[in-house]
């Protein structure tokens, strides 16, 4: 028993590493970024609407169950499709 009480107290006075620096907050996006204001107008609309949109840069289709990274790119335009097959929401990210 005795040959237990030394390692408990080195373990105790072990040095704890340092914690990690906290994660910075993505950057706010300016608006229309990424013309996300200019599209409202799709909300509701089916997801065929965006056929007849002309999209120059990076475009993201969000549907009921996908996977999403969290990563943030305020250039991007994210449409968001509801389980109905219409566009549900617009956002940059």
């Amino acid at each position: 028993m005795r040959y237990l009480i030394l390692p408990l107290l080195l373990a105790a006075c072990a040095a704890y590493p340092p914690a990690p620096e906290p994660v910075p907050s993505p950057p706010a996006a300016e608006p229309g970024a990424c013309g996300a204001a200019e599209r409202q107008r799709l909300v509701g609309a089916p997801v065929t609407a965006l056929e007849r949109e002309l999209i120059l840069g990076p475009v993201r289709i969000i549907r009921p169950g996908d996977v999403v990274t969290m990563d943030f790119r305020p250039d991007r335009i994210n449409f968001e499709i509801d389980a109905m097959e219409r566009i549900a929401r617009v956002y940059c990210g």
